[in-house]
């Protein structure tokens, strides 16, 4: 990964080094090659700019890749035509066919070098005044078959790459979301439900204070246990994000009579119905955020609400949770941060949660699956 960041700030070294070790190649092997061939077909400087100038052309070729194998297999049809000594002069156009492979794909490269390679072979035919092909054509078709399939793999396994990379990426973009809003949840649940119960006592204390000091202190204290059970989950967050690891306390309804607890220090008349047993702890711990998060909203948006009715049913594979208030509404609730929390969690695990005014007060009803329940 660095290595490929790396390679994408500077591009140019790359293709500088692809282009040196070409043209040491072929000028090194065609200078040797020229030793052992007639004197007409040494090595000489014209030829061995000829050659550079080729080799070059290959700084370009990521971008104009039709157009360089093109022009570099014209010039060493030429280069051999006009007697230049042999040589692995054939790498060049090769580079440029097998770039254009990858760049284009084989289709537009097959066609491309099949051109090529049939208006090679009538120019050499009418000016040879032969129609015969030699084994020089043969050669020509299986090198340019052999170099388009080597740039179709090459091409198809970058494209692997990039996709298994991309999914990398976007499965990280998706447990980070995930993670966001697991936390986001965590901390409003904590949050409001604490700061809900600390307003009321507080209200109760400053309205008391005078008249009823032993009512004002016990509305302190209440306020001093809801906030200190704030602080202790909190820290307890914060430390699975300092830490990465998913170990924070999970809530359960084996603390339901504290939650309850907590309702009832805010002045509701709360009672319970029915109990969930034992709960699978993905689900135990969504039962309570729902449960925590709907008293929360009694406390917070129920006016006039003094009593408050919990039921849990245990079905065959199912929990179903009901919290209703008698306070008064006539509107339908506002989804905020609450009510799209819990029904997130439901979600997650394949349940359901409706929220509606009744009668005579406001209903929260969850129900949740339980594998394995008989």
């Amino acid at each position: 990964m660095r290595q490929d960041r790396w390679r994408g700030r500077n591009p140019w070294f790359g293709r500088g080094f692809r282009t040196v070790l070409a043209l040491a190649f072929v000028l090194g092997a065609s200078s040797a090659a020229s030793r052992w061939q007639p004197e007409a077909q040494r090595l000489t400087a014209a030829y061995a700019l000829w050659l550079i100038a080729m080799v070059l052309t290959l700084l370009l070729v990521h971008r104009f890749p039709l157009t360089l194998f093109v022009a570099t297999a014209a010039s060493v049809y030429a280069y051999h035509e006009v007697g230049g000594p042999s040589g692995p002069v054939l790498v060049v156009p090769a580079v440029a066919l097998f770039m254009l492979t990858r760049k284009r794909g084989p289709l537009t490269a097959g066609i491309t070098a099949a051109a090529v390679l049939l208006t090679a072979y009538v120019v050499g035919s009418i000016a040879h005044r032969s129609f015969a092909p030699d084994a020089s054509a043969g050669i020509a078709v299986l090198w340019s078959a052999a170099v388009i399939g080597v740039g179709t793999a090459v091409r198809y396994q970058f494209a692997a790459i990039t996709a298994r990379r991309a999914q990398a990426d976007e499965h990280r973009h998706r447990m980070a979301e995930q993670q966001r809003l697991q936390i986001a949840r965590e901390v409003h649940d904590v949050v409001a439900h604490s700061l809900a119960m600390i307003n009321v006592q507080a209200g109760v204390a400053a309205h008391v204070a005078d008249r009823r000091p032993e009512q004002a202190k016990e509305a302190l204290l209440n306020i001093k246990a809801a906030s200190a059970s704030a602080l202790n989950d909190l820290r307890a967050t914060l430390a699975v994000l300092r830490s990465g690891e998913d170990k924070a306390p999970a809530p359960s309804l084996t603390q339901i009579e504290e939650l309850l607890d907590h309702a009832r220090a805010a002045g509701l008349r709360v009672e319970l119905h029915g109990e969930a047993g034992e709960l699978p702890a993905p689900v135990d711990g969504a039962a309570y955020r729902i449960l925590q998060e709907s008293l929360t909203n009694v406390v917070r948006h129920a006016e006039g609400a003094g009593r408050v009715d919990v039921r849990l049913q245990r079905r065959r594979g199912t929990l179903a949770l009901a919290v209703r208030d008698d306070g008064r509404g006539t509107v339908g609730p506002t989804p905020g941060h609450g009510l799209r929390g819990m029904s997130e969690r439901a979600t997650a695990l394949g349940g359901t949660v409706e929220a509606g005014f009744t009668g005579d007060g406001f209903e929260v009803r969850a129900e949740l699956p339980v594998e394995g329940d008989e």
